[in-house]
């Protein structure tokens, strides 16, 4: 077999960073654009380089090809995680065998936009407390159907100050106390 041959120089001044970076990233090798393109392999990769490629290892790229899909769907359903549950690059790495960095392109790969930590703590703070509302929520319910502050503290396992203050910031009017155990008259004394 005879190699192609090489593409002009003219030619090979349309060749692109941005136009490498997207075959690299649709799963070319570097090996692949340089035959395609006629330029040298140190000339790719700098032009990869240049346009701000992450560069992948060669079994990445193996398990890339492997099933083009799975890995679609693979990375979809990693964005989903990261943006509607709030997942961090760490939890979505453990759940894939990735690295953080692998994590990391495939979120992009996606259409995801990766987070500061920052951003992360705030939305991680902002489910936790929607997450306390619904069960302020539950507990006011309980409540109001006739349950005692004890009770829903023993139910829930909380100390009943904390049910207090659920049932406080869920808004619930609360019953009037009335005292357990022999009667006290403020006027009778001994």
């Amino acid at each position: 077999m005879n190699p192609e041959p090489p593409i002009t120089s003219d030619a090979s001044n349309e060749v692109t960073p941005q136009s490498l970076r997207k075959q690299y990233e649709s799963g070319a090798t570097v090996d692949e654009l340089v035959t395609a393109s006629g330029l040298s392999y140190g000339t790719v990769l700098n032009r990869l380089h240049d346009a701000g490629t992450v560069m992948r290892t060669s079994w990445q790229t193996r398990r890339m090809r492997q099933n083009p899909q799975a890995r679609k769907r693979l990375a979809a359903h990693l964005r989903t995680l990261y943006e509607q549950h709030g997942a961090t690059l760490t939890e979505l790495a453990a759940a894939t065998g990735e690295t953080r960095r692998g994590a990391r392109r495939m979120l992009i790969e996606a259409g995801g936009t990766v987070r500061t930590t920052q951003q992360t703590l705030r939305m991680r703070a902002a489910a936790r407390a929607a997450e306390r509302y619904k069960v302020a929520l539950s507990l006011r319910a309980r409540y109001e159907a006739g349950a005692t502050v004890p009770d829903l503290a023993r139910e829930h396992s909380y100390s009943i100050a904390t049910v207090y203050r659920l049932l406080h910031q869920a808004g619930t009017r609360m019953r009037p106390q009335h005292h357990h155990g022999p009667a006290h008259d403020p006027r009778k004394r001994p």
